[in-house]
C-alpha cells in the first residue's frame, strides 16, 4: 500500500563571516532559526508528517559551513528523511544549501522568513529574503530541482499553504519513486488504448510492474471462498445493508465480497502500492462473479485498483492519493457523454468502482448485477491523467466542479469544466485517452510541483 507517513528535515542556515553588528549578526539569525524550528514542530507535527532538527551538529543546532553540512547530510541520510526544509535564518550560504541538497537527494524547500524592522539607527539583522536568491541560484547551478515558498512570517497563511503543499508534493515523490504496480490478468482485447510499455517506466522512472498469473489468482479466490466463509459472511451482510439491491445480486454477495480479500493478499503477497486490473471479462467467467463493488470497499480501506486493465490509470490515483495524504479517496471516471443541456459539463462515469464513502447521500444508492449505482458527492475535484505518446510522458491536470444532470446507471459525476470542448479537443489529440483519475479537492498546484522532481515528465493543462 501507500507510505503517507513524512519525516522532514528542518535545516536552519546562516551566513558564516566574522560576527559583527547589522545583517550578519549571528546571534539574531540563529535565535529566529531556532523560534521557527520549534513552531514548525509544534504547528505541523501530525499522524503523518514528523521532524528532523540538527540538534547535535554543532553547538547552535543551526548550518553555517562546509563541515555541518557533512554532518547534516550524514544525520539526514541517517534518519531517512523524505525532504528538506532550508530555512534562511539571515543571507544564509548558498554553497552549502546546495551541498546539502544533493548529498540528500530529496524535495528541498528554500524558505526565507520575513526580515525584522528597521532599528531607529538604520541597522537591520538579516536580510534573509537577498539571500534566498543567491541560494535558489545556486540550487539552480547543481541541477537540483526545489519548491520555495514566498517571504512570510512561519505563523502566516501563507506559510502554512505552501509548507502543506510542499508535504504533499514530498508524499507523491516517496511513492512514485520505485513504486510497484501489479498488473492482474492481461488487458481486454478491445483496449488497446491502455497499453502501456513495461520496459520504459522502469527505465524512465523506475517504476516496477509486477505480473500476476490471472490463473494463480483464480486458484487463491477459490480458497477464499472456502476457507474465509464466516469473513464472507460478514462482508455480505455488510453489502446488503448499504444498497437496494436486484435480484440477481443478494445470493453472489459472498462471491463478491470475496474479491475484497483477494486483493488484499495480492497487496500483501506481491508488496505493490496499485494495482491494474482486468475486471469485466476473464473474471466473471473464471470465478462467475464481477468485482465492481468489492473495488469500492477496498478503496474507503486505502488500497488503489483501476479496472480495465488501465495502469497508467491506477499510476495517476495513486499520486493523486499522495497529494491529499491519504485523506481523500481518488476514483476513476471516464469522459463518457456530454450533458444534453449544459455544454461544459460532462458524465465522468465508470460502471461501478467509487468508494461507498462518495456516494451522494441524497440520490438513490443500488446495487445492480453486482455493480453500484450512485452519484458522487457534490464539491470541487481535480481531474488528471499521467500518460504518454512516443516516449514522451505527460502529466494533465485541471479542475471540475459537480453540477445536476440526468439520472444514470453505475457511478458517476456530472462534472462542469470551464470549457469542455478544450477538455474534448486534447483527449482526442491526445496522447491522453478518456479514462481519467479525479479526487476532491484542487491539487493542481501540486501536481505541477511533483512535475519538476520527476525529469522526463511535463505537466499538461487545459487551455
Amino acid at each position: 500500500m501507500l507510505n503517507y507517513k513524512l519525516k522532514i528535515g528542518l535545516a536552519p542556515m546562516r551566513r558564516d563571516v566574522t560576527p559583527r553588528p547589522g545583517i550578519f549578526n549571528w546571534e539574531k539569525a540563529e535565535e529566529r532559526g531556532h523560534k521557527c524550528v520549534e513552531y514548525i514542530k509544534k504547528n505541523f507535527t501530525s499522524e503523518n508528517v514528523s521532524f528532523v532538527d540538527l540538534e547535535g551538529i554543532n553547538d547552535v543546532a543551526v548550518m553555517y559551513n562546509e563541515e555541518n553540512a557533512a554532518k547534516v547530510i550524514e544525520k539526514f541520510n541517517a534518519e531517512k528523511v523524505d525532504a528538506i526544509l532550508i530555512i534562511n535564518c539571515n543571507f544564509g550560504n548558498e554553497e552549502i544549501g546546495a551541498i546539502v541538497a544533493r548529498g540528500v537527494n530529496k524535495p528541498v524547500c528554500l524558505w526565507a522568513p520575513m526580515d525584522d524592522s528597521f532599528l531607529p539607527d538604520g541597522t537591520r539583522y538579516t536580510d534573509s529574503q537577498c539571500g534566498l536568491f543567491g541560494v535558489s541560484r545556486q540550487l539552480q547551478r547543481f541541477h537540483v530541482p526545489f519548491s520555495y515558498i514566498e517571504t512570510s512570517t512561519v505563523d502566516s497563511d501563507t506559510f502554512a499553504k505552501g509548507f502543506q503543499k510542499f508535504v504533499s508534493v514530498s508524499c507523491m515523490v516517496k511513492n512514485f519513486r520505485g513504486m510497484r504496480i501489479a498488473q492482474v490478468g492481461m488487458r481486454p482485447k478491445p483496449f488497446n488504448s491502455v497499453i502501456f510499455n513495461e520496459g520504459e517506466l522502469m527505465e524512465k522512472f523506475g517504476l516496477q510492474m509486477i505480473p500476476v498469473n490471472l490463473a494463480v489468482v483464480i486458484d487463491k479466490y477459490n480458497q477464499i471462498l472456502k476457507e474465509n466463509d464466516a469473513e464472507l459472511e460478514e462482508g455480505a451482510k455488510l453489502l446488503l445493508s448499504r444498497y437496494e439491491m436486484d435480484d440477481l445480486t443478494p445470493p453472489l454477495l459472498k462471491k463478491v465480497y470475496a474479491f475484497v480479500l483477494l486483493y488484499q493478499w495480492v497487496f500483501k503477497t506481491y508488496n505493490v502500492q496499485a494495482v491494474s486490473a482486468e475486471c469485466w471479462t476473464a473474471m466473471q467467467l473464471g470465478v462467475g462473479a464481477m468485482p465492481c463493488t468489492a473495488y469500492s470497499v477496498l478503496a474507503d480501506m486505502g488500497y488503489i485498483i483501476s479496472c480495465e486493465s488501465d495502469l497508467h490509470g491506477a499510476l495517476t490515483m495513486a499520486l493523486l492519493s499522495c497529494a491529499s495524504l491519504g485523506k481523500k479517496v481518488p476514483f476513476f471516471g471516464e469522459f463518457t457523454v456530454r450533458h444534453p443541456e449544459n455544454k461544459n459539463a460532462e458524465l465522468l462515469w465508470h460502471c461501478g468502482p467509487f468508494a461507498y464513502s462518495l456516494k451522494n447521500d441524497t440520490t438513490p444508492c443500488k446495487n445492480v448485477n453486482m455493480r453500484q449505482w450512485f452519484e458522487v458527492k457534490k464539491g470541487e475535484y481535480t481531474v488528471a491523467r499521467f500518460d504518454q505518446d512516443n516516449g514522451n510522458y505527460s502529466l494533465l491536470a485541471g479542475t471540475c466542479k459537480s453540477t445536476e444532470g440526468p439520472y444514470t446507471f453505475g457511478t458517476y459525476l456530472w462534472a462542469e469544466f470551464e470549457n469542455l470542448a478544450a477538455w474534448e479537443k486534447k483527449l482526442v489529440e491526445g496522447p491522453y485517452i478518456h479514462h481519467m483519475a479525479e479526487i476532491e479537492g484542487d491539487y493542481t498546484e501540486e501536481l505541477a510541483e511533483f512535475c519538476k522532481y520527476v525529469p522526463g515528465l511535463v505537466l499538461d493543462t487545459v487551455k
